[in-house]
């Protein structure tokens, strides 16, 4: 079972999303902003991920600034507290699977834990092709 952390407007989380489809699996889709993890659930994701919790704090678009995460002195537990009362500093998307769990930025990131392969080619929102016809993935342009 296959879980994304989702905000639609998001090209990446869009991206992603599609890129889990193309595996042949529809995953668990939770719209964060409106249904944010419970505080376990985002520290467990954060971890799992091997990320710490500044790495996994949205700056653009959020007020990051605004509130003060900028100073390097919070701790963990205030950086939790500001994500889960402004879900939008929520970096996405995190994807869940039975093979761990990814930041998924940029995008294709997802490809190393999916379950399945993926079943067809996939070209990105900008054009980037990720995934051929024989639905291997493509190496990025240098």
């Amino acid at each position: 079972m296959t879980t994304i952390y989702h905000n639609p407007a998001c090209g990446t989380s869009r991206n992603t999303l599609a890129m889990i489809r193309n595996s042949g699996e529809e995953p668990t889709v939770i719209e964060y902003l409106q249904h944010p993890p419970s505080r376990e659930q985002l520290a467990k994701m954060i971890k799992d991920a091997d990320l710490s919790v500044r790495e996994a704090i949205r700056q653009k678009g959020t007020p990051y600034v605004e509130l003060g995460l900028d100073k390097l002195d919070l701790t963990d537990d205030q950086l939790l507290d500001a994500m889960l009362a402004h879900p939008i500093l929520i970096n996405r998307p995190f994807v869940v699977t039975t093979n761990g769990t990814r930041l998924c930025r940029p995008s294709e990131l997802v490809l190393d834990i999916l379950p399945n392969p993926q079943q067809g080619p996939f070209t990105k929102e900008d054009g980037e092709v990720v995934v051929n016809a024989e639905g291997q993935r493509v190496a990025p342009a240098q």
